[in-house]
């Protein structure tokens, strides 16, 4: 039981507490490119956790039984990006096929996963860290999760600015960027409820 309770709660911190776009501003081009419109922000977002966590579940094998017993574990970067732009191709592919509309929306922005630093970060922070594979589990779900949920919300507040009485000067990415810097700051809020043990 304590065990499924510390995932739970890394799963949790890191979705909330120290959540990638809000507290490291990880992801920062996808979350204010896409977020115009709460399906493409969706779409997205199951994408990303889709990548992130097929990108834990490969890459924390990968460094642990290949990189390090070769002595080469100075090229995790390159192997993370490598595995993380195979995952995105394999994703479009599927997106393509299955929602061409969801395709189209997300143009430029779902080869950029590729480079999202979310994604690589989830990667590099659970070697760095010296994770285990079920840490490293709960801390790319926590972080994926945690990815869709703020770029759906920020996305349900951006379509509710549109329609909004926003002084001129404030329209588009100003008031989206002040609505970012407020979201992170409530989220920091969630700090003080986390007790390190």
């Amino acid at each position: 039981m304590n065990m499924f309770i510390a995932f739970l709660l890394a799963i949790i911190t890191s979705m909330l507490v120290d959540n990638v776009v809000l507290s490291r501003f990880y992801g920062i081009c996808p979350f204010l490119g896409v977020s115009k419109k709460v399906k493409s922000s969706l779409g997205m977002g199951v994408a990303v956790v889709f990548v992130i966590i097929l990108a834990t579940v490969i890459c924390w094998p990968l460094y642990n039984y290949v990189l390090v017993p070769a002595g080469i574990p100075y090229l995790d970067t390159v192997a993370y990006i490598l595995v993380i732009a195979s995952l995105v191709q394999l994703v479009g592919l599927f997106i393509k096929k299955y929602s061409p509309g969801l395709y189209k929306t997300l143009g430029i922005y779902l080869p950029l996963i590729t480079t999202n630093c979310a994604v690589l970060g989830v990667a590099q922070s659970n070697t760095d860290q010296g994770l285990g594979f079920v840490e490293s589990l709960a801390n790319g779900l926590g972080t994926s999760v945690g990815f869709l949920l703020i770029i759906v919300v920020f996305s349900c507040i951006r379509v509710r600015l549109e329609s909004s009485n926003t002084p001129k000067a404030f329209k588009g990415l100003p008031i989206a960027l002040i609505t970012a810097a407020i979201m992170a700051i409530a989220f920091m809020g969630l700090q003080g409820l986390f007790v390190r043990g």
